[in-house]
C-alpha cells in the first residue's frame, strides 16, 4: 500500500472510533451464538462417504474426450535471455501434438493481482508469462509440450534443447540485504511503527533479551498436487481447477484472454489441501493458452518438481527481537526489525512483523520489516503467513526473557497480557488467551516442567516442555454471496461459489442453514464450488466461514421478508412485520406468540410458487476496523533430546484456543490438528534448499523435501475455550490457520528447557544440537 493508501486506512478508523458499536456489523450478536440445535455438534462431512468411495471427482479426474496432457520445461537460469531453442525432436516424438514456447504463445495480458481492492483478482506476481525470450527466475517455463498421454508429453519435454544468455542475478540473501527496501504498509497496517522511545527504554531496561531468529524458505505440498482440466467451447474457457479462489481465478483468466467475465466457467467443487498455495499460477495460463492453440482439451498435472518451481512458498526470514523489562518482568520496550524475500514482482505480503502488535502490552515499540529483493520465484500465503515465522521469533524471545528472570513462562505472558489493542487501544471484541493457557497447562501437566534446564534425564534422554502463544486476526471478506431457495416441499437449497479444501465448508454451512431457518438437517442442501454461483470471496486468512455465514445471514434476513409478501394477509402473520418473526419448524412464527405459524409450504402453495430464491451478501467488514480481533491459542510441547545422537523425539502437543464459538467439534478438530502437525514440521523438518548460485530449488520431491509421517507425529490434544465473539458472525473467529502459529516456537522453548541449548534458526535439526 501507499502513504495514501495509509492514510485512507488510519481516517476511517479514527472515524469508526466515534461511530457506535450497535451501528456496525455484530453491533447486534447473532442470536444463533445461543439458539444453536446442529451447531455445535459433531457432524460428519457430507463429502466423505464420496471421499472415501472415491467417487469426489477432483481437478485431474474429470473425464473429457479427445483430451491432451502437459508437461513442463523450465528454465535453469535465474535472468537472462533465450537464445536458441530447438523443439524439432520434441515434436517429432511419439503422441506429441503441440510444443508452445513463446514464439507461438497467444498474446497473454498480466493476471490483475489478488488483493482486497479487487476481489475478482488472483495474479500472484506481475510478470508477463510465455511472451519473449527473457527469463526472471530459474524454474521459469520456458516451453509447454503437449502429447496423447502424460508418459510421452513428460518424455518429449526432456527433448526440447535451449540456450541461454545468462546475465547476473540477484540470488543471494545476505547480499540482498544491501539493497532492500522498506514498504510503506504491509498489508492493511503501516509497516513502521514508533511509539515510546523502545531505543531508550531498551537500553534502561532491567531486564532484557536481543537476539535473531531466522526461519527457512518453506514450500508446499498438498497431497493432491495442482491440476487443471481445461477446454474452450464455442469461445468460452471452461477450467476444472484444484483452487481456493474460484471466482478470482475466472475473473483474472477473463482478463489474461481478453474475454468477457461470462465467458469463463471455473469448477472447483474439491480443491483436495490448499494451505494458501491454491490460487492462479502459471500452470491455468499456459494450459488454457496451450488448450486454445491446439483446439484440444488439456489437462495439466504438476509434479512436486513442477510444483515447488511454479508454485510460491513461506519466505525466508531474519528476524531480530529484543526485548525489555522491569524486575517485575513487566514489558517496557518491544523490538522487531527483520527482513524477508519479497521479489518486486511478487504481491504477497508476509507480514510477520505484525504479530508482536497485538500480543502483549509494551510501553513501547519499535517494528519494522524490510523485503529483499531477489530474482526468484514469487513467495506466496502458506498456512498462517506471517504470524507463524512471526510468533516463532517473538514467543522464542518470550521464552528467552522468562529465563533471564528466573520466571514461569507462563506467568511472564500473564503479566503482559493486553487488555486492549496495544499499538491502537482498540478494545478486544473477546479475548480469553490467558483462559487457555489454564487449559492447556493443566492437560499438559506444566507442573511437572522442570524450571532448571537440563535438569530432567531418563537414560539418554534429556526431558523437556515449553509453550508459546499463537494468534490470527479474524477477517471477513466482503461481497460473498449465498443463495437460499426454498422449494415446494418446504426444503432449503444454498449454493455459493464457496471452497471446500477438507476443512468441511459445506458441513458446517448446512448447519448453520438449518439452525437459521429453523429446518432439521435432511431438509437443507449446500452447493460450492462453481463460478455460476454467486460470488465468494477466496478461501483464506481464516475468513471463508464468517464471511459466508454472514452472506446466509444477510439472505435469510431477505427471505423473511419475501416470504412475508407472498404470505399476504390470508396467514395467521398477518399484521406481523418480518423483525417480528422468526424462522422455526419449517416456517415463520410469532417471536411472542408462536402459536401463530405457518410453513414455507404453506405460503408458497398459496401464493402459486413452486419456490422462492434470495440472495444475501457479506458487507464491509467495518468491525475489524474498530475492534481488536484476533483468534489466539497456548500451545505445549512434552519432548525428549537424545544425549548421543542429538535427536529430538516430540511425545504430546496440546493445542488450547480462543477462536470464538466452535462451530463442529469434529471438523474443528481436525483443522486444529492439522494446523499443529504443519507447525511441527516447520519446527524439525521443512526447510527449501536454494541454490544461491543459480537461484535453483534443489529440494524438489517428498525425497528432499521432508514433511512429517505418521511415525513422525506425536499424540495432540486440542481444546478450546468455546467463547463466543458476540462481533462475528455465529460467534465464530476462524480456526484455519490457529494451528500452525506458536508451535515452532513452544518445541524450541521445549528443546532449551531439556537442553539448555537454545535455538534460534530453524528447523531445529540434530546437527544443530550435537
Amino acid at each position: 500500500m501507499t502513504k495514501l493508501q495509509n492514510a485512507i486506512v488510519g481516517g476511517v478508523r479514527a472515524v469508526l472510533g466515534h461511530v457506535p458499536a450497535s451501528w456496525l456489523p455484530g453491533g447486534t450478536p447473532d442470536p444463533l451464538i445461543d439458539k444453536r440445535v446442529a451447531l455445535g455438534r459433531q457432524q460428519a462431512r457430507v463429502d466423505g462417504p464420496d471421499k472415501v468411495r472415491g467417487a469426489a471427482q477432483f481437478a485431474a479426474e474429470v473425464p473429457m474426450e479427445d483430451l491432451l496432457y502437459a508437461a513442463f520445461v523450465h528454465s535453469t537460469i535465474a535472468r537472462g535471455n533465450i537464445t536458441d531453442l530447438d523443439v524439432s525432436a520434441a515434436e517429432a516424438a511419439p503422441g506429441v501434438a503441440l510444443v508452445m514456447t513463446y514464439r507461438n504463445a497467444p498474446k497473454l495480458g498480466v493476471p490483475p493481482t489478488v488483493g482486497l481492492t479487487n476481489l475478482k483478482a488472483a495474479g500472484n506476481h506481475t510478470l508477463p508469462i510465455m511472451q519473449d525470450p527473457e527469463v526472471r527466475w530459474n524454474g521459469q517455463v520456458v516451453a509447454v509440450v503437449l502429447a496423447e498421454t502424460r508418459e510421452q508429453a513428460d518424455h518429449a519435454a526432456t527433448l526440447v534443447r535451449v540456450r541461454y544468455d545468462s546475465a547476473p542475478a540477484r540470488t543471494r540473501f545476505e547480499e540482498g540485504k544491501n539493497s532492500a527496501y522498506t514498504p510503506e504498509s504491509i498489508l492493511v497496517e503501516r509497516n513502521r511503527l514508533d511509539k515510546g522511545d523502545a531505543r531508550r527504554k531498551l537500553a534502561e531496561a532491567a531486564f532484557k533479551v536481543d537476539a535473531v531468529y531466522k526461519t527457512p524458505w518453506e514450500n508446499h505440498n498438498p497431497i493432491e498436487p495442482h491440476a487443471a482440466t481445461i477446454v474452450w467451447r464455442d469461445g468460452k474457457l471452461i477450467v476444472h481447477d484444484a483452487t481456493q479462489m474460484i471466482n478470482a481465478t475466472a475473473g483474472s483468466l477473463a482478463k489474461v484472454f481478453g474475454l468477457k467475465a461470462d465467458e469463463v466457467h471455473v469448477s472447483s467443487p474439491y480443491v483436495g489441501g490448499g494451505f494458501g498455495a491454491k490460487a492462479m499460477w502459471d500452470h491455468q495460463i499456459l494450459g488454457a493458452a496451450a488448450a486454445k492453440l491446439a483446439g484440444r482439451p488439456v489437462r495439466v498435472t504438476l509434479s512436486r518438481a513442477s510444483m515447488h518451481r511454479l508454485v510460491g512458498g513461506r519466505m525466508r526470514t531474519e528476524q531480530r527481537v529484543a526485548l525489555g523489562a522491569d524486575a517485575e518482568g513487566r514489558l517496557k520496550a518491544l523490538l522487531h526489525h527483520g527482513y524477508g524475500v519479497k521479489p518486486r514482482h511478487s504481491v504477497c505480503d508476509e507480514g510477520f512483523s505484525l504479530t508482536g502488535r497485538s500480543l502483549y502490552a509494551s510501553e513501547s515499540f519499535d517494528v519494522v520489516q524490510h523485503y529483499v529483493d531477489l530474482d526468484l520465484l514469487a513467495n506466496s500465503f502458506m498456512r498462517g503467513p506471517g504470524e507463524t515465522p512471526g510468533t516463532f521469533a517473538i514467543e522464542c524471545a518470550m521464552d528467552e526473557l522468562a529465563h533471564a528472570l528466573g520466571m514461569d513462562p507462563i506467568e511472564l505472558r500473564r503479566r503482559n497480557a493486553a487488555t486492549r489493542d496495544p499499538v491502537s487501544g482498540a478494545p478486544h471484541s473477546q479475548n480469553a488467551m490467558m483462559e487457555a493457557y489454564d487449559l492447556g497447562a493443566a492437560r499438559i501437566g506444566w507442573s511437572r516442567r522442570a524450571a532448571e534446564p537440563g535438569s530432567r534425564r531418563e537414560g539418554e534422554w534429556r526431558i523437556g516442555m515449553g509453550c508459546a502463544s499463537g494468534t490470527f486476526p479474524f477477517t471477513r471478506m466482503p461481497g460473498t454471496s449465498a443463495r437460499i431457495t426454498i422449494d415446494g416441499n418446504g426444503d432449503a437449497h444454498v449454493a455459493s461459489a464457496a471452497h471446500e479444501m477438507g476443512m468441511g465448508t459445506a458441513t458446517v454451512q448446512r448447519q448453520h442453514a438449518a439452525d437459521r431457518l429453523g429446518l432439521p438437517l435432511d431438509r437443507v442442501t449446500v452447493t460450492i464450488g462453481d463460478s455460476s454461483l454467486p460470488f465468494a470471496g477466496l478461501a483464506g486468512g481464516s475468513s471463508q466461514t464468517a464471511s459466508l455465514a454472514a452472506a446466509i445471514s444477510a439472505a435469510s434476513g431477505k427471505l423473511a421478508v419475501q416470504l412475508m409478501r407472498l404470505a399476504g394477509n390470508d396467514t395467521p402473520l398477518a399484521g406481523l412485520k418480518p423483525s417480528e418473526v422468526e424462522f422455526a419448524d419449517g416456517g415463520l412464527r410469532s417471536v411472542d406468540d408462536p402459536a401463530r405459524h405457518e410453513s414455507f409450504t404453506s405460503i408458497l402453495r398459496r401464493a402459486g410458487r413452486s419456490e422462492l430464491s434470495v440472495i444475501g451478501e457479506s458487507g464491509a467488514p467495518l468491525e475489524i476496523l474498530k475492534f481488536s480481533m484476533h483468534s489466539t491459542s497456548a500451545i505445549f510441547c512434552e519432548l525428549r533430546v537424545s544425549d548421543v545422537t542429538g535427536e529430538i523425539r516430540v511425545d504430546r502437543l496440546v493445542g488450547a484456543f480462543d477462536c470464538g464459538r466452535i462451530l463442529n467439534a469434529k471438523t474443528a478438530a481436525s483443522q486444529f490438528k492439522g494446523g499443529m502437525i504443519m507447525g511441527l514440521g516447520m519446527a524439525l523438518t521443512e526447510e527449501t534448499l536454494l541454490d544461491e548460485r543459480t537461484g535453483r530449488i534443489m529440494s524438489t520431491s517428498l525425497a528432499d523435501y521432508h514433511v512429517p509421517v505418521h511415525l513422525d507425529v506425536p499424540d495432540i490434544d486440542v481444546l478450546w475455550t468455546d467463547i463466543p465473539d458476540p462481533r462475528a458472525p455465529l460467534g465464530a473467529r476462524g480456526i484455519g490457520e490457529i494451528g500452525t502459529t506458536g508451535v515452532a516456537a513452544a518445541i524450541a522453548n521445549a528443546v532449551f528447557n531439556a537442553t539448555g541449548k537454545r535455538l534460534r534458526d530453524l528447523p531445529l535439526t540434530l546437527d544443530k544440537l550435537i
